[in-house]
């Protein structure tokens, strides 16, 4: 704390105040003090230093967004399964950015955290080198596709190219022959779109059905994306009898367009998301939807970052988890 104190130019007191979060120092202190701990490489353990145990019983969350279906239902699960473990979750919004990923890493122990778990969409195995240094440690699970393979923490995934694969071969089980994917992408990069999108490609070459770019749809996982998307191709003249929408988010905005346009589901149109998330089955008609497992994504997660936490897991050795996918059939696709 003496030599933090003498880089930042402040007192040991104000290094204190900022380690513990005291609001009444100004963010400009802040930042310098801050700064000077990244700089020196400082760590605190604050729950060591207040509790003869060495664990607050505090656990993060950053999620790129708490507005998101998806994440508030993830949320609810961790909440549910570290209450059964005596554990609190605190949950913090990265809004989907490598800098607020690395700041929720960097920062987790002043925060009073006992570990983290991030679902990362900014950082990806490019940054595996740097998370090794931040990290130094600390115990932490990543959530999502952008970290598969890095080798630098426990990570629990989706079975991304799998899933869409089964969604895409049930669609054209039931007949469709000009399927469309709603989120897709046809760019570089490792995303819960472009892994979801092999899957579909890989389906339609199963079934000997032709690759059709202006099938592929590129759109935010929201609401609007979903309507916004179904609009296009329909203005475009796109005829397609099958949408395989990346997220439940998508397929329920798409659901809403299609309605607008006259289209029936599932009689002109068959779709299916991906998540199965709460409103699926109340949707009119109910969605059809991959579900990936969230229980189980929700326990593995826990149980990595609990036994790191209680130094029952070996430094160097990380844990990968795949969660166990299922299709879910409802009305949208004549289920």
């Amino acid at each position: 704390m003496s030599e933090v104190a003498k880089a930042a130019g402040v007192s040991v007191m104000t290094v204190s105040n900022v380690v513990n979060g005291h609001r009444y120092v100004s963010e400009t202190t802040r930042d310098r003090v801050l700064e000077a701990i990244d700089r020196l490489g400082y760590r605190v353990n604050v729950a060591a230093r207040n509790l003869r145990s060495g664990s607050t019983g505090i656990i993060g969350l950053a999620v790129p967004g708490v507005d998101a279906p998806y994440f508030g239902q993830l949320a609810a699960l961790l909440i549910e399964g570290a209450t059964r473990l005596g554990y609190q979750i605190v949950v913090e919004q990265t809004g989907a950015t490598r800098e607020s990923e690395l700041g929720a890493l960097t920062h987790s122990r002043l925060r009073m955290y006992d570990g983290l778990i991030i679902s990362t969409v900014g950082l990806g195995n490019e940054d595996a080198e740097q998370l090794r240094s931040e990290i130094s440690g600390f115990p932490v699970v990543a959530l999502g596709e952008r970290l598969s393979g890095a080798g630098a923490l426990d990570h629990v995934a989706m079975a991304n190219v799998a899933g869409a694969l089964d969604a895409t071969r049930h669609l054209v089980e039931r007949g469709c022959r000009r399927v469309a994917v709603l989120g897709g992408t046809l760019g570089p990069g490792v995303s819960a779109g472009s892994l979801r999108t092999a899957g579909y490609r890989s389906a339609l070459a199963e079934a000997g059905l032709p690759w059709r770019e202006e099938l592929v749809v590129e759109r935010e996982f929201t609401l609007g994306g979903g309507a916004a998307g179904v609009r296009a191709l329909v203005a475009a003249g796109v005829a397609f009898d099958g949408l395989v929408c990346l997220t439940d988010t998508l397929a329920l905005g798409a659901l809403r367009a299609l309605a607008d346009h006259g289209l029936a589901v599932p009689d002109d149109v068959r779709v299916i998301g991906f998540d199965d998330i709460e409103q699926a089955a109340y949707a009119v008609p109910s969605l059809s939807s991959v579900a990936p497992g969230h229980s189980e994504m929700a326990d593995a997660a826990l149980r990595m970052l609990t036994e790191r936490i209680a130094g029952r897991r070996p430094e160097g050795a990380f844990e990968e988890f795949t969660g166990p996918h299922r299709l879910v059939v409802r009305e949208s696709t004549g289920g």
